[in-house]
């Protein structure tokens, strides 16, 4: 069977970890549907890139192309950002990450969109979906796990962009919550849990034009053995924190009530272990294909803070092809 489900999934992904077999994993959001298997018995058409390792041949576009989406309103959008205001007003969420489909077109296929995009972690699976993502989830080397949350967004060419990001207010209160999260998810896991590197800054090419992301470091120490739990370990952290908020539990459930879709494995994670170390993404920047209609599937953090008008726009900023 292709797909496992959640129980299965992550004990396959042990005994994989176990005989320090190279494998890929790609997780759904909700964790039910799983995909594991050796690197030697990859199918054909499945493909992936994280960071140095690959699968395929990198191309140049050499075509022009068309691309267009067809938005939410403002005003359903409006609903959903008023609805999350009164969870957190009530003290059920302080930072929730609100997303939704838009429906695009294109005259180039999954595969060539795949192909073409420009970003460090990218997956595409048999003509279902495929991501782009810019944000790690864990990277393991020796017994070191480090987890890179992604939280602030500005165009790069606004005046003083870098300085105006950092300096943001709701932007950081936003990040530190979700560094304070991801810290104590990876003390479920590990010991020594620490904040190497707060709030830097990364530049990625979101269309036309470019974009500056923040992230921060947290390091924190494993078991000499960790490639004999990773399914263990996978299965304690996701959800990942950065696109769902805190505090976890509540704020999935209110997830679950509020967006008006299933996410399916956007937003999951996806992930390589060679052998000896383990590199991973969040599934973010995804397209799916359902009934030949192409999904585009984006969001962003609210808090207390927000403004539901930048929301919205950082919503449909984030829909782009990264050529």
């Amino acid at each position: 069977m292709e797909w496992h489900s959640r129980k299965d999934g992550f004990k396959s992904i042990n005994s994989l970890g176990q005989n320090r077999e190279p494998f890929l994993f790609i997780i759904s959001y909700d964790k039910e549907k799983i995909f594991a298997k050796s690197l030697s018995c990859l199918d054909e058409d499945i493909f992936y890139k994280l960071e140095k390792h690959r699968n395929y041949s990198v191309t140049k576009r050499s075509k022009e192309f068309t691309f267009s989406l067809s938005a939410i309103s403002f005003l359903e959008y409006k609903k959903a950002f008023k609805q999350v205001l009164a969870e957190i007003c009530s003290g059920n969420t302080y930072l929730l990450n609100l997303t939704f489909q838009t429906p695009i077109e294109s005259s180039l296929t999954l595969k060539e969109i795949f192909t073409y995009a420009r970003a460090k972690y990218k997956l595409y699976y048999r003509d279902e979906f495929i991501c782009f993502s810019p944000e790690k989830f864990v990277d393991i080397t020796d017994n070191t796990i480090a987890s890179y949350p992604m939280k602030g967004t500005i165009d790069a060419n606004e005046q003083s962009a870098k300085e105006k990001i950092l300096a943001n207010k709701k932007e950081m209160a936003e990040h530190v919550m979700i560094v304070d999260l991801m810290r104590n998810d990876l003390g479920i896991v590990a010991k020594e849990v620490k904040v190497e590197k707060f709030r830097f800054v990364e530049k990625i090419k979101a269309g036309d034009k470019e974009l500056l992301q923040v992230s921060s470091k947290i390091t924190a120490k494993l078991s000499q053995n960790w490639q004999d739990n990773i399914g263990t370990i996978l299965d304690k952290l996701t959800p990942a924190g950065s696109i769902t908020g805190t505090p976890k539990k509540s704020t999935v459930d209110i997830i679950d009530s509020i967006e008006n879709y299933k996410r399916g494995f956007y937003t999951g994670v996806f992930g390589v272990f060679d052998g000896k170390e383990l590199h991973s993404s969040v599934m973010i920047r995804f397209i799916q294909k359902e009934h030949n209609q192409l999904l585009y599937k984006s969001g962003g953090g609210i808090t207390l803070d927000s403004d539901v008008k930048l929301e919205y726009d950082e919503l449909i900023s984030k829909v782009y092809l990264p050529f």
